[in-house]
């Protein structure tokens, strides 16, 4: 076999390095000053004269090679850049900006161009109402939220942060308890209705003004539910009367509508005017018209009393509703008629939540039957069917979240004492968490953390990834949170009021009711607030360990 022969006036610009400098590289190749590589040798039967050219043409191609591998320059003393184009780090995250940062100067200036960082930033969620003149420089922004995030991520694990009590006045029981970014709504076995601001820390709220009037004597009816959103506070009292106040024109009510029974269900979205109740076998809708005045917005007649109520949300002009009375559960639209979303006979709902365009509840299966056990059932509510079954469990299903839980995920708590997320793509639990040791009663997750209460009274926090337990409280009923506080609450089951029992209930607040607001946020975390784990005395031995780093959080300080 005999190589590709070539010029003999060539032959110094193709030979072979001296011994003493070996072979010749790729690059010296396309300089025209060495031997091409081994694996750039054509190996033919016969010499082959070149063409008389080849000598004009070799420039020529290492030329055009160069524009091809992306027109390079040399730039001292860093060596070979490109030209780079603002357009072209429009698709970049952070960690790729920061290394474009490093190639050159140039890189550098486009890398920081305020535009990119401000889309990082309202793409993670900071400063989401802000312009792109507001800060002088978004990437110092977008460092500083970054670092305050990761920041409350610690302060959630270790427990540390300010805790408050909301406190009313002794002797009164508490009835219901909710919450909506950072406002808390109570009611009382006395009929008040008190509102905490936990943003501000302005515990010294007023007392919302219900509408019975003061001349009626006696004692006025107990709240049975209370609901708020970012603009309507909400309350149902006992004998029936449902009384609406306004967030934004102070404490007196804006409307007030009665039912001739007791009321069974409260709802309240998010977001919007509507209010929905449940008495008996009715179910009202109320709201606004266009012009601002309150009006029955649809009335709908069921056959068997309602146990859950919930509004759907992100719904424009004609509102929509979910309601599960024992084994139906209806889909109830203003300006049609009731539809049944589902109805299984013998198979009870013992929990619902709804999100956007999905509800998601839990059915009791038949005792007797080893294929009908409990289930998590999930429905579409625009085209009414079932797109799949959860669980297939032997305990109840007593609690369940979807419309908090991130995309495309459920959690549900269940009367066997566990915590399990499901992937309803997979239609499977990623993960059961043995929580509690009686019933979960309230749970709620994000992206990396989940919490729960359970029937005995314990809060705990749980890792999502690690699967471990982060640290417990107690007692709770209510659970909400978001990225920086926590809303805790303790319900009693029985609202007792007689005058034998006001010692009791002063000095057993944990029997009438005590709501606790968490504080994570490292600008209002106070360097001596540590979370207590227990709510015990300082007689007792045991107790919190003061991020000690013990072994086990109840061991002996």
């Amino acid at each position: 076999m005999h190589t590709l022969a070539l010029p003999r006036t060539q032959d110094r610009h193709l030979a072979f390095a001296d011994r003493n400098k070996g072979p010749a590289s790729l690059n010296d190749y396309q300089r025209g000053t060495g031997a091409p590589p081994a694996s750039l040798c054509v190996t033919q039967s016969a010499p082959v004269e070149a063409p008389a050219g080849a000598s004009r043409s070799r420039p020529r191609c290492a030329a055009r090679l160069r524009r091809d591998m992306g027109d390079l320059k040399e730039d001292a003393p860093g060596g070979p850049r490109a030209n780079p184009k603002p357009g072209w780090l429009g698709g970049l995250y952070r960690t790729e900006l920061g290394r474009c940062a490093q190639v050159s100067r140039t890189w550098k200036v486009l890398a920081e161009d305020q535009v990119l960082w401000y889309r990082l930033c309202q793409q993670e969620g900071y400063l989401p109402d802000t312009n792109i003149s507001d800060c002088p420089c978004w990437k110092l922004v977008f460092q500083d939220c970054r670092g305050k995030e990761q920041t409350l991520r610690i302060n959630w694990k270790n427990r540390i942060g300010a805790v408050s009590q909301l406190q009313y006045e002794l002797g009164k029981v508490l009835c219901d308890v909710h919450s909506c970014d950072g406002v808390v709504i109570a009611g009382y076995t006395s009929g008040d209705v008190k509102l905490w601001d936990t943003r501000t820390w302005n515990y010294t709220a007023p007392v919302l003004e219900p509408m019975h009037g003061a001349a009626e004597p006696g004692p006025q009816p107990h709240v049975s539910f209370v609901r708020i959103n970012s603009s309507l506070a909400v309350a149902a009292y006992e004998d029936g009367a449902v009384i609406v106040w306004s967030l934004l024109t102070g404490r007196d009510p804006i409307h007030r509508y009665q039912h001739n029974q007791r009321i069974q269900a409260l709802a309240l979205g998010l977001e919007g005017t509507t209010v929905a109740t449940a008495s008996g076998f009715e179910v009202k809708m109320e709201g606004p018209n266009d012009k601002g005045y309150w009006e029955t917005a649809a009335q709908f007649e069921i056959q068997k009393l309602v146990n859950f109520l919930c509004l759907v949300p992100d719904v424009f002009g004609c509102p929509v509703a979910v309601a599960a009375a024992e084994d139906v559960v209806y889909l109830l639209k203003a300006g049609d008629q009731g539809r049944v979303l589902h109805s299984v006979y013998g198979q009870p709902v013992t929990c619902l939540d709804i999100s956007a365009s999905e509800a998601a509840f839990g059915v009791k299966g038949f005792g007797w039957l080893v294929n009908e056990t409990n289930k998590i059932l999930l429905y579409n509510l625009e085209t009414k069917q079932c797109l799949t079954e959860l669980g297939s469990l032997l305990g109840d299903f007593t609690c369940v979240n979807i419309q908090d839980s991130p995309p495309a995920m459920l959690v549900a708590g269940n009367r066997d004492r566990r915590v399990r997320v499901y992937d309803l793509r997979k239609s499977k639990s990623l993960c059961s968490l043995y929580a509690h040791q009686l019933g979960v009663s309230a749970v709620q997750m994000d992206d990396w953390k989940i919490v729960s209460g359970g029937e005995e009274g314990l809060i705990c926090v749980w890792d999502q990834r690690m699967g471990t337990k982060l640290w417990e409280i107690h007692p709770v009923r209510h659970i909400r949170f978001n990225t920086h506080s926590l809303i805790t609450a303790n319900i009693p089951d029985e609202n007792k009021t007689n005058n034998d029992l006001l010692t009791f209930l002063v000095f057993w607040p944990r029997h009438r009711g005590i709501i606790y607001a968490y504080e994570f946020s490292v600008d209002q975390l106070a360097p001596e607030s540590i979370i207590p784990i227990c709510r015990s005395s300082y007689n007792e031995v045991t107790g919190y360990n003061y991020n000690i780093g013990l072994a086990v959080p109840y061991d002996n300080v």
